[in-house]
């Protein structure tokens, strides 16, 4: 059982940004555990009245079963458990994984326990996080999985991952874990919690992360299927006949490059650290960032729950300063790191010359392992501040279904795919 206390995230500010550093030691620089799925965590806002998007479920002494698609294969596993933004343990008293069915049943047969230090049972502590036991189990990639956690009983969820565009479920009060129909399963949500990775033993193997926003993320791609670019890119390298590249998704909507958000976690280069170069096989990153500190800066405040606070101020200089520093750790790491070009999302002509700036700095600096021209790929030939609109989802920000396809299909990638090797 490994266990490794989340170090403290440092405050991003335009003035002067730091990260978080996570040490390696030798015998985890050699690990033959490569991450095959895995999500970004974020803080729940934590007011009396939070509105319907903020509200959590119950798990408290309930079962709660999550789906999740590893992108790459293997007849050992790890499930990787986190209790950052945590107050009190997270307590799981027993967990499985299986092979999923039809909503939240599972197949019955080749289920597995999932044990910590040889137990049922595991106390995380607060920002704390845990890697299980081995797990002899066969996954496959691109199929479902279901992880089973029945939940202590004053459990109380506080962190997610809010945007999973896959839907989990609550059971009725009580250990549901080795139930393979769904009948206890009434509540459905539609985040991810605590479970933050899905690892496999394949020394031989290595990931592609992608981390970014709600573009990243797959905001307003149909649910319940994987239609995210990072899942299409994911099919594309698998249908070029590579097996051993695995691609996961650490995109968080609503995210910024230099600014915290109570609502879109904290900011990426606070968090590239812990959601990106300790993730267990990674070798390159996607970078697809700052949209949101853009436009989070001309946005006016407003009451109840202001999500977009603090409205920073930016600028093309201190958003390519902090590039730079996402860069620089990546690198320290070993890790190459493609910049993406920001992709149009009809701003006004004030932001959206800063859109243009940065994007020509990314294209041309060189300061990149190499380049992935998302802007190229989505823009409309007849106004290019625009999204093509059969790329649209209907919000002129987010990509649709097509749009995030297109997104995947213009990576270079042999350049990434060589990268990662």
């Amino acid at each position: 059982m490994t266990l490794r206390t989340l170090a403290a995230a440092c405050g991003a500010v335009l003035s002067s940004v730091c990260f978080v550093s996570v040490p390696v030691s030798a015998a985890e620089s050699a690990s033959p555990w490569v991450t095959a799925w895995a999500t970004a965590l974020q803080s729940i806002p934590q007011i009396s009245n939070p509105p319907p998007l903020y509200r959590a479920p119950d798990v408290a002494g309930r079962t709660v079963r999550q789906i999740v698609y590893p992108t790459l294969s293997g007849d050992v596993v790890r499930i990787h458990i986190s209790n950052a933004y945590g107050k009190s343990p997270l307590v799981i008293e027993d967990m499985r994984i299986a092979r999923s069915g039809a909503g939240a049943a599972v197949q019955a047969g080749g289920e597995a326990r999932v044990t910590f230090g040889g137990k049922a049972s595991v106390s995380v502590p607060p920002d704390g996080e845990i890697d299980s036991d081995s797990v002899r189990v066969q996954v496959v990639a691109g199929e479902p999985y279901s992880l089973s956690s029945y939940m202590g009983r004053e459990q109380k969820l506080v962190a997610w991952h809010r945007v999973s565009n896959q839907v989990n479920y609550v059971s009725l009060p009580g250990n549901h874990v080795g139930d393979s129909s769904a009948d206890a399963y009434r509540q459905r949500f539609t985040q991810f919690a605590w479970v933050t990775g899905l690892q496999v033993q394949a020394p031989s193997s290595s990931t592609i992360a992608a981390i970014g926003d709600s573009i990243t993320d797959g905001m307003r791609s149909s649910i319940n299927q994987n239609r995210r670019w990072p899942d299409a890119f994911a099919r594309r390298v698998a249908g070029s006949g590579d097996k051993s590249v695995a691609v996961v998704n650490l995109g968080i909507s609503g995210n910024r490059l230099l600014s915290d958000s109570a609502c879109y976690g904290d900011a990426l280069v606070a968090r590239f650290g812990r959601d990106v170069l300790a993730q267990p096989g990674v070798k390159t990153a996607i970078l697809l960032i700052g949209i949101n500190d853009i436009n989070f800066a001309a946005m006016p405040p407003h009451g109840g729950l202001d999500c977009d606070a603090p409205h920073t101020q930016i600028t093309t200089d201190s958003l390519i300063a902090g590039y730079k520093r996402v860069i620089a750790a990546a690198h320290a790491r070993g890790v190459r790191i493609f910049g993406a070009t920001l992709t149009p999302a009809a701003l006004p002509p004030q932001r959206e010359a800063t859109r243009t700036a940065v994007n020509q700095w990314i294209r041309t600096s060189h300061a990149f392992d190499g380049v992935v021209d998302f802007d190229a790929a989505l823009r409309d030939p007849a106004d290019p501040t625009r999204l093509r609109r059969s790329f649209d989802s209907g919000d002129q920000i987010h990509p649709s279904d097509a749009g995030y396809s297109a997104m995947a299909d213009a990576i270079p990638l042999p350049a990434v795919a060589n990268a990662a090797r």
